[in-house]
């Protein structure tokens, strides 16, 4: 297999009012894995060049068993909101720091130096 699992479909929306085809769950060590490139929660807009659009569950899943060894996917990134991705509840994990955690305390440090360094000049 390609070493990951899907929902969705016009039979199982896994999104209200999407009929979407999502990765559910990448394997570990499979394909998808391995390559890196495909994450939970992405949306599969196509393989092959062959639109997934409203498609039905069991429909999708045999076009990814017939897809052959090379496989060409469009995907739509995960949507993040401030919770998690859309349509998942948060697990209390983070996927990182949120970049003003890195630029505020930063910026804080820079302005202490600059104000050390001037009274420091007044000093002499």
């Amino acid at each position: 297999g390609l070493g990951f699992n899907i929902v969705g479909g016009t039979d199982q929306q896994y999104i209200s009012n999407d009929n979407g085809i999502y990765v559910s769950r990448i394997k570990k060590d499979g394909a998808a894995y391995l390559d890196g490139r495909l994450q939970e929660g992405d949306k599969i807009l196509a393989v092959n060049g062959r639109n997934l659009k409203d498609l039905r569950h069991k429909d999708a899943v045999e076009l990814f068993r017939n897809a052959g060894y090379n496989v060409s996917l469009k995907i739509q990134r995960r949507l993040q909101t401030q919770n998690g991705p859309v349509g998942h509840q948060g697990d209390g994990e983070s996927d990182g720091l949120p970049l003003a955690a890195i630029l505020v305390p930063g910026l804080a440090l820079a302005v202490a130096a600059v104000w050390i360094l001037l009274r420091y000049r007044q000093r002499m």
